[in-house]
């Protein structure tokens, strides 16, 4: 089996956060690699992945990085496969926002798809919707993932409907 999803996060600290991408894909039946590289510490090996990704299968990577959070802006200058990048919070954060801007602000032709601030799990799905483009398979699940997200709001409302107000307008 080959992988269509590439996870790459700045070291194994990170994966608490990218765990949730990890567990999506593997919901969605998305075979998917996990690498840690750093931009600044392995930038060469970086740059290899990013540039043969393609040639391996590839079709979307999702890179997630705190601090400076370089990794999925120097991962996107190397490919023109789609990039999604997951702000980490880390230790040396600051609130996050170092990690968000570091990837929301690349500059023109290097586009970064950035999710929220430790928000893996959003990058697994936008990734998986990115595959389901071309593969009806993965196009099903997704579709029913949706449905199921939808059902479950329903579900939450008939919940909400058993708290009585005296001055609810609404669930009586």
């Amino acid at each position: 089996m080959n992988p269509k999803v590439s996870i790459i996060m700045g070291s194994a600290s990170d994966m608490p956060v990218m765990e949730e991408a990890c567990n999506i894909l593997n919901d969605f039946k998305i075979p998917f690699e996990v690498n840690a590289l750093s931009a600044h510490r392995t930038p060469d090996q970086v740059a290899e992945l990013a540039r043969n990704a393609h040639e391996r299968g590839i079709k979307v990577i999702i890179a997630g990085a705190g601090g400076a959070a370089h990794l999925p802006g120097v991962i996107a200058a190397f490919t023109p496969i789609p990039v999604i990048g997951v702000p980490i919070k880390a230790s040396i954060s600051i609130d996050g926002w170092d990690s968000i801007l570091s990837i929301l602000q690349m500059p023109g032709g290097i586009p970064v798809a950035t999710v929220a601030l430790n928000g893996a799990r959003n990058a697994g799905i936008l990734a998986a919707q990115i595959i389901a483009t071309g593969e009806k398979d993965i196009f099903d699940r997704v579709a029913s993932f949706k449905v199921n997200l939808a059902k479950k709001v329903v579900s939450a409302n008939a919940e909400l409907a058993r708290y009585k107000f005296e001055y609810r307008t609404n669930g009586k």
